[in-house]
């Protein structure tokens, strides 16, 4: 935790811009550079700042670790059923146009058929795993030598 008022008013003016950005990336990912992994990485990097520069209790308010637990299973299912769809549509597993997609005009936001929400979703899993992984190695464990054995 940060006792800085300065780094805690900069963050707090900041984080937002850089969810939105993290957002962007995500959705405009089939378009131009950047996608699901790194838009993640972004908005989970976002969620990490609000709580190393207040405290723990902030970053939970933002997003709970049983929150990010549950987002983090959801964007690996939805990836997994995405391809499942093409499956069932007829085409390999996350197939896009042979799974009948629709590709729409090239450059266009929803151009990209399924790539788009598979975007999405992966966006999804990398910003809750960065937030799950930030929550389990920054709360507090019991030392190994404290643990009771059974017999």
């Amino acid at each position: 935790m940060m006792d800085d008022q300065i780094v805690r008013i900069t963050s707090r003016l900041v984080a937002p811009f850089i969810q939105l950005y993290g957002i962007y990336i995500i959705l405009h990912g089939h378009l131009s550079p950047g996608g699901g992994f790194s838009g993640g990485a972004i908005f989970g990097a976002s969620l990490v700042l609000i709580a190393l520069s207040f405290n723990l209790e902030a970053g939970i308010k933002q997003i709970s670790h049983q929150t990010a637990s549950v987002l983090e299973s959801g964007g690996a299912l939805g990836f997994a059923l995405t391809g499942l769809v093409a499956i069932a549509f007829g085409g390999n597993y996350l197939a896009n146009r042979s799974a009948g997609f629709p590709l729409g005009e090239a450059g266009q936001f929803f151009s990209s058929g399924a790539i788009l929400v598979i975007t999405v979703f992966v966006g999804i899993k990398v910003a809750s795993t960065i937030t799950t992984l930030f929550y389990n190695i920054i709360e507090k464990e019991e030392p190994l030598g404290n643990h009771k054995q059974t017999d």
